[in-house]
């Protein structure tokens, strides 16, 4: 295209288009979402929005047009990628989402729930020193084994519950699970699935990444906008807080009914067992 008319709104004149995103990172908090986005938008396919717009769960009253203009300019070839991991566990957003876009494609990245929710507690209580203890949020009565579900670090986890939502409006095809786990192990195999969900060539591969010890992940050699390496934010990779073992024990107890079924449901077993 040529100059831009005159009178057009600035950065008219750039390549490219705003659209609604053809790909949502829809979940799961702590679950390695961003991870996931910093790798796929090293593809030269991809343009990914870098924060996360909140649209199909708070921000859904401004409309698609407010949604629009958040999104990179991509051209013709490229794919816009979005991601807010609280949609998984929205209510409203699969239906949102598909009244946007019935063929949008769905990336849900999980991890073992226990661990998922141990992290989850780890990053409120870096903000909130004073919250109670996890064994004390987890448990409506310890001593009669009654988790108490009701708490959001407990609830994310449970995932067959959740994508139940999901299925009532796109199929098993149209989303792809990501292992929280085989992200750190194996980076280069589980990006390459992501590209081939996402229909694009398989261009992140092993080259692309390095391991970092001190943090205990992969990182990217070099990053979308510069040649330098790239590791994902101070807040990624923090220590753990040290949970009872036997608490550790009475919630991997909790969870295997919901991975099992998890499992079975999208045909994957993620051995969380």
């Amino acid at each position: 295209p040529g100059a831009p008319p005159a009178g057009s709104p600035p950065g008219a004149g750039r390549p490219g288009t705003k659209r609604l995103p053809q790909a949502i990172v829809v979940g799961v908090k702590k679950g390695g979402t961003r991870a996931v986005l910093e790798f796929i938008r090293v593809h030269p396919d991809v343009r990914a929005l870098g924060t996360e717009p909140h649209f199909f769960d708070r921000n859904y009253d401004r409309g698609l047009e407010w949604y629009r203009s958040l999104m990179p300019r991509t051209l013709d070839s490229q794919i816009t990628v979005e991601k807010t991991p609280s949609y998984f566990v929205t209510n409203e957003a699969p239906r949102r989402i598909h009244s946007m876009a019935k063929d949008t494609k769905l990336i849900v990245v999980v991890r073992n729930p226990v661990t998922r929710a141990i992290s989850d507690y780890t990053q409120t209580l870096s903000k909130k020193p004073d919250i109670p203890t996890f064994e004390g949020l987890s448990f409506r009565n310890r001593s009669l084994g009654l988790v108490d579900t009701s708490w959001n670090a407990i609830r994310i986890g449970m995932y067959a519950v959740h994508l139940e939502s999901w299925l009532q409006y796109f199929p098993l095809s149209q989303i792809h699970f990501v292992s929280g786990e085989k992200l750190i192990t194996d980076p280069a195999g589980e990006m390459g699935k992501v590209q081939d969900f996402l229909g694009i060539k398989r261009v992140i591969t092993d080259k692309h990444f390095y391991f970092n010890k001190t943090k205990g992940f992969p990182c990217l050699k070099k990053s979308e906008s510069s040649g330098l390496p790239r590791c994902l934010g101070k807040s990624k990779g923090r220590t753990h807080v040290q949970i009872d073992p036997e608490v550790i024990e009475q919630l991997r107890d909790f969870y295997r009914p919901y991975n099992i079924k998890f499992y079975e449901t999208v045909g994957q077993d993620f051995r969380w067992e």
